[in-house]
């Protein structure tokens, strides 16, 4: 049994410092803040304060458990302060030369039982205890910001850390209310190590002038989930920050992905490094700041803007989930929709979906029956594309296949009046392809909605080099009438959520086949210290391992870049037939239904 952790010294009483001390002392130990500024000391204590009176006012702590909370934290200036400490935590800034002195300076003061433990994240841990002259009561202690609120801790052992002390801050993190995950000794670790990599993409694509800085924030909390935006996530962890953190984490892996964008560091060398500078990707209303207020590159008003053509009926062609999807997304919306399938039967299979969908709906209290029988009313199942004669808006929601989707087009040049807005809902495929197989490319538009249609808001309206002003007016303004967000991208591989998206989890498989850390642990460290509503590889065996590959080997084709080569475990899967939740078996077992 190691020493239990009562007294601990915090050393850098920043915005993390002083999170983690807060969590310390609600948790009942004593906390020795040092910091060599008195300002960052003051504000610290400050910062409980005010914190523990809000907790207070809310009832969750009475004024006799404030005043408790208040007393177990003292700050100082000395690092000698530390003396009487069984683990300092440091979260000085992040370089080797000032975490190093730290660690010098706490050797002589400390007693030899004593863990010391870093904050950093992107930093060797083994470097630092290397020169130390206790490297085995050195490990990392990665708590994510705000270190209050979030659950996440990181334990960081090196190739020098004895298990006791481990095992001792392991069972510190549990007490504290907090998920410890085990991880070893490189760049990033596990939450940051997958989420720096996906922020890098997210400003390269911007810096690509490929689609806005809003529209990659928007399709990335829409389409995925996500709490915040990658663009706006850099501004909030420092623009600075990121780059440091890349940079460690290139110089390890050489991963082209990691080699940080080059606007990060433009950025950074003008003082632009995010919130903290009041500009960033976004401008905010004061240096430290939390409201974007407009600037030049805020979209303007559409006052003025091309005038879309009419829609007032809209075909679906395909018998599957997302085309029903799709079609009721429409028929809520008002539209006549026609549902055409290769046979009546299979059309009349997919209106019966629609209805026990909208029925659902009725039993939640979302639907009236009336209004589920206009919808169900409005939608004409047909067994053949013939009927899509009238109607002013034709999307495909057939398989995922180039040569389909070209046959389908085909037809859909033949059959459709002329005028009418021809749009695929292609995750992947180049929609140039199927738009040069018509006699009206400029008519053809990517409209990429997100599964399950009815509940995701995001729609992808993908414009190739030869779609025209009005088609996508036309589509931006009945994604509204559906009550979608549309954002906008250029005709390129996975668009924008699956080009940032896939590399993401491609990266997670890459550290399970390197025994870096576990399938359970990676996801519990992207919910809990990424706030992603799914673990990378419960969101892989969701959408279906063949369909992952599908994506990345895709990507991999049109980028080259050998960081998004497929990795080599998913693709042995997918051989064995383990293709996720469908199969009964992916990257886990499911029982079968």
């Amino acid at each position: 049994m190691d020493t239990p952790l009562t007294t601990i010294a915090v050393v850098g009483l920043g915005t993390m410092g002083t999170g983690i001390a807060e969590v310390l002392a609600r948790a009942g130990r004593e906390v020795v803040g040092i910091d060599i500024s008195e300002a960052a000391a003051r504000q610290a204590v400050a910062s409980l304060e005010a914190s523990t009176a809000r907790s207070v006012a809310r009832e969750r702590i009475t004024e006799q458990e404030r005043r408790d909370i208040l007393a177990r934290f003292r700050t100082f200036s000395d690092l000698r302060a530390a003396a009487d400490a069984e683990l300092v935590i440091e979260v000085v800034p992040e370089t080797y030369e000032i975490k190093q002195q730290v660690f010098r300076e706490l050797d002589a003061v400390v007693s030899p039982a004593a863990i010391l433990a870093t904050g950093t994240n992107a930093l060797s841990v083994t470097r630092l205890a290397a020169e130390s002259q206790r490297p085995e009561r050195v490990l990392g202690l990665h708590f994510f910001n705000p270190a209050p609120a979030m659950k996440l801790v990181e334990v960081v052992s090196s190739v020098l850390t004895a298990p006791p002390a481990v095992e001792s801050v392991t069972r510190l993190a549990r007490e504290l209310g907090k998920e410890p995950v085990a991880v070893g000794d490189r760049p990033g670790f596990v939450a940051d190590g997958l989420l720096f990599g996906y922020l890098n993409q997210a400003a390269a694509m911007y810096e690509a002038n490929y689609a806005s800085r809003e529209d990659i924030d928007a399709a990335m909390k829409l389409g995925c989930g996500l709490p915040m935006g990658p663009l706006a996530l850099l501004d909030l962890i420092g623009i600075d920050t990121a780059r440091t953190v890349l940079e460690a984490m290139y110089t390890a892996s050489h991963d082209r992905l990691h080699a940080p964008a080059p606007v990060l560091g433009q950025l950074s060398e003008a003082g632009l490094t995010g919130r903290k500078a009041g500009r960033g990707f976004y401008t905010y209303d004061a240096p430290g700041g939390q409201t974007v207020v407009p600037d030049a590159l805020t979209p303007a008003e559409s006052a003025g803007a091309v005038t879309g053509r009419t829609v007032s009926s809209v075909g679906v062609a395909g018998s599957g989930t997302m085309a029903s999807g799709i079609a009721e997304v429409f028929a809520k919306a008002g539209y006549a929709v026609v549902l055409a399938a290769r046979s009546q039967e299979k059309a009349d299979t997919a209106k019966a979906r629609i209805a026990k969908s909208l029925g659902r709906s009725v039993a939640k209290g979302r639907l009236t029956e009336e209004a589920r029988d206009e919808t169900l009313a409005r939608i004409t199942p047909a067994g053949s594309l013939d009927s899509f004669a009238d109607v002013d808006l034709a999307v495909e929601a057939v398989a995922e296949d180039l040569e389909v989707k070209r046959q389908l087009f085909q037809t859909l040049d033949k059959v459709c009046k002329p005028g009418a807005v021809l749009a695929t809902t292609t995750s992947s495929l180049p929609v140039v392809a199927v738009a040069r197989v018509t006699s009206r490319p400029e008519d053809v538009i990517g409209m990429h909605f997100f599964n399950p249609a009815p509940a995701m808001k995001l729609v992808e309206v993908v414009r190739t080099v030869l779609t025209a002003d009005d088609v996508h007016a036309t589509v931006r303004e009945v994604c509204v009438k559906v009550r979608k967000h549309p954002v906008d991208c250029g005709d390129r591989a996975g668009f924008i959520v699956n080009a940032l998206l896939f590399p993401y989890l491609n990266n997670a498989i890459k550290m399970v086949e390197e025994h870096y850390a576990t399938l359970d642990d990676i996801d519990a460290a992207m919910k809990l210290g990424g706030g992603y509503p799914m673990g990378p590889f419960e969101l892989l065996d969701v959408v279906g391992l063949d369909v992952s590959l599908a994506i990345e080997k895709v990507l991999h084709s049109e980028f080259r870049d050998p960081g998004l080569a497929p990795a080599p475990l998913l693709e042995h899967l997918v051989a064995a037939g383990c293709l996720g939740r469908k199969t009964g078996r992916g990257f886990r077992e499911y029982a079968r239904r």
